[in-house]
């Protein structure tokens, strides 16, 4: 019997999800189109534009971020992304940034060279952080918890399946379109009313709680493509008349590029329902998912990361940049501030992972408000909690850290 592999069962995950995001919002194409135009040109008027990857693959690439309830409702994420070769790499804690959001997070994506080179989707997902009362008075927390538990977020015939598929490493080619559609549909917008007050109750402690734990269920909240010139791609997307954020979130513009450089057009409303307190049901909109798009650089070593924090630290960190960081790839490996394969600084490693700072500010600036943080317990969020929670459903949680090192040796 003919199967089909990991890899090309996350491609098809992946282009099915874009297709459904387009449909649902429609200047994510939009963004997509202006997206390959800018990596088209760029490409054709640098020479050396594929030293971070292909255009083939920088063009396809996307990530996703979605957004969870519960413990529970990770361990259910988790255990259908293993089926497509995902898994959770880095713990991001976005309650101290500072654009709090309260939630903590990890990044599901291919670990292997290989699995990257032939696919590198990957879904930032955060998990809403009840436990921490700086947030949510315990009142609230047990209603929000109760609101969650009773939700089911998958079919459990989806997870059973995804289960088998994780452990075989590939999916019957009879079952694999069936398997890719019920997944991607998961992840749709739900069209079930939504409880009015409950989700303004929410709204008051943090628009992204109420994104959470609001509704009946997940979504896509944005898909992001991935471009070589994003200061390009945000000039060109303003000249069409749409709205982005006020600035690039990340590093300067800098050669060479590290780490992730990212922004997105506004959150545009679009048309949900309310069930009101009298029974009621009425047509009104929420402003909450937005298009993001991504530059990726070299990844930076400990050393490295040493210096980038310090340099973002600045308060004119654009003219202060070449301070902290070189202005070559040679000068980068020499001092140890990057990865490059066998140390070659013409072999480059792809930085594969997030920025907490980053994915706060792009959340903050798609929001109307800031979430609203008290004293109090901030509860046990921490890297070894998220890797036992992993490690009990038999997973891993990757340091990324790690993976550089393998990528580069």
């Amino acid at each position: 019997m003919s199967a089909t592999p990991q890899w090309k069962l996350r491609a098809s995950f992946a282009a099915g999800l874009s297709a459904m995001y387009g449909a649902e919002v429609p200047a994510y194409t939009t963004l997509v189109d202006v997206s390959a135009q800018v990596n088209a040109d760029y490409v054709a008027a640098h020479p050396d534009a594929e030293r971070l990857g292909s255009l083939d693959r920088v063009t396809a690439e996307r990530h996703g971020a979605i957004r969870v309830g519960s413990p529970a409702e990770l361990a259910d994420v988790a255990t259908l992304f293993a089926a497509f070769g995902m898994h959770p790499v880095g713990f991001y804690d976005l309650r101290d940034a500072s654009s709090p959001v309260p939630v903590v997070s990890t990044a599901f994506r291919p670990v292997d060279d290989d699995e990257l080179a032939r696919n590198p989707f990957r879904v930032f997902t955060s998990m809403l952080a009840t436990r921490d009362r700086r947030f949510f008075h315990p009142d609230l927390r047990d209603r929000v918890e109760n609101f969650v538990a009773q939700r089911h977020l998958f079919d459990p015939a989806l997870i059973d399946i995804a289960r088998r598929v994780a452990t075989d490493g590939e999916c019957p080619a009879a079952d694999a379109g069936d398997f890719v559609q019920r997944a991607v549909e998961a992840f749709s917008l739900s069209r079930t009313p939504i409880d009015r007050a409950w989700y303004d109750e929410l709204s008051a402690v943090s628009a992204v709680a109420a994104d959470i734990a609001g509704v009946d269920r997940t979504h896509i909240n944005h898909l992001t493509p991935r471009v070589l010139d994003i200061d390009d791609l945000y000039a060109r997307m303003s000249a069409r008349g749409i709205a982005m954020i006020d600035a690039i979130q990340g590093p300067p513009r800098h050669t060479p590029a590290v780490l992730l450089r990212q922004t997105s057009f506004r959150a545009l409303s679009e048309p949900r329902r309310f069930a009101e307190p009298d029974g009621s049901v009425h047509d009104g909109t929420l402003r909450v998912r937005f298009g993001e798009v991504e530059a990726r650089g070299v990844a930076l070593t400990h050393k490295g990361r040493e210096r980038y924090d310090a340099a973002m630290a600045q308060p004119d960190r654009a003219a202060t940049w070449g301070d902290h960081f070189p202005d070559t790839d040679a000068e980068m490996a020499s001092q140890g501030l990057a990865y490059y394969r066998h140390g070659d600084p013409a072999k480059p490693v792809v930085y594969e992972d997030f920025l907490p700072a980053s994915a706060a500010g792009i959340f903050r600036s798609n929001l109307d408000s800031e979430a609203r943080k008290a004293d109090g317990d901030a509860g046990d969020y921490s890297w070894q909690w998220m890797a036992s929670l992993f490690h009990a459903n038999g997973l891993e949680l990757f340091d990324p850290y790690a993976l550089y090192e393998k990528a580069a040796s």
